[in-house]
């Protein structure tokens, strides 16, 4: 497995401040974050990757990535909007990106949402393949992906080779489920792994709370069921309302994390440094 950070944790901040400091945690890689808009909190999401002048980045994203000598194993562009993505894709050739991660659109239990973005997803699977990239969707928390069950159905309707789930624990656990067993059903088609840790909801709570192993999520077993099945893609944590933190605090919680999810690797027989 390959422990990386979601630069959304440093969204108030430069990416050259974001990639210095994940360095320094002793993480694997980065997770690039092309996220616009305000978050859940309210704040700024911090758009490292701007996609709508992608090009304009890519030179300065080089450099930054090649000083730190870290690798990007994914981005991250948020709700599923089609014409985002299709940039999103052309970006991800341009700078090696393996993995585009988008949320589902749409509400649980509307009538036709679901069929809507199994539909959407279906057809920008097929031009990411196109891109030599695969796209990533995770169950949200009030979308109309948003439990194990529509997950399946999600897998059992998509075929294309480049279309795989990115399993939150965080949302799974907050929808009332088990996040380890959740996992046991869909790891066939697990491409991606965001990670954070979560009380009860509906919000994940304070992004210090979301610091892996502060809070109620059985982090553990979830990890033991990635490494007994054997996934070695990327595990990125992913941490929101961060936005207005000085860098000093966000890097306690990428630090923190990265300990805490190091130590549970190595008791289990995963990878610990």
């Amino acid at each position: 497995m390959q422990l990386g950070v979601n630069t959304v944790l440093f969204g108030g901040h430069d990416f050259r401040t974001a990639v210095q400091h994940i360095r320094w945690a002793g993480y694997d890689a980065v997770e690039i974050s092309a996220l616009d808009g305000l978050g859940a909190f309210g704040d700024p999401l911090g758009e490292h990757l701007h996609l709508d002048r992608w090009e304009e980045d890519v030179p300065g994203i080089r450099a930054v990535l090649a000083e730190f000598e870290l690798p990007l194993s994914a981005m991250e562009v948020g709700p599923l909007d089609e014409k985002r993505c299709l940039a999103a894709f052309e970006a991800a050739a341009a700078l090696g990106i393996p993995v585009v991660n988008i949320g589902p659109s749409g509400k649980s239990g509307a009538p036709g949402d679901l069929d809507a973005c199994i539909e959407r997803m279906r057809r920008l699977a097929e031009r990411a393949e196109a891109w030599g990239v695969v796209l990533c969707v995770k169950a949200h928390i009030g979308a109309s992906m948003y439990d194990t069950a529509t997950t399946l159905e999600v897998m059992n309707r998509i075929s294309c080779p480049a279309f795989g789930i990115d399993m939150d624990p965080s949302h799974i656990y907050r929808g009332g489920e088990d996040p380890a067993e959740a996992l046991r059903q869909v790891i066939s088609r697990v491409r991606h792994v965001h990670i954070r840790d979560s009380g009860p909801g509906p919000a994940p709570g304070a992004a210090e709370e979301q610091a892996c192993g502060r809070a109620e999520v059985d982090l553990p077993g979830y990890l033991r069921v990635l490494v007994e099945s054997g996934y070695d893609g990327p595990v990125n944590l992913e941490v929101i309302g961060a936005s207005r933190y000085p860098v000093s605090r966000s890097a306690i919680i990428a630090a923190e994390s990265r300990g805490y999810l190091n130590a549970c690797l190595k008791s289990i027989g995963g990878k610990g440094t």
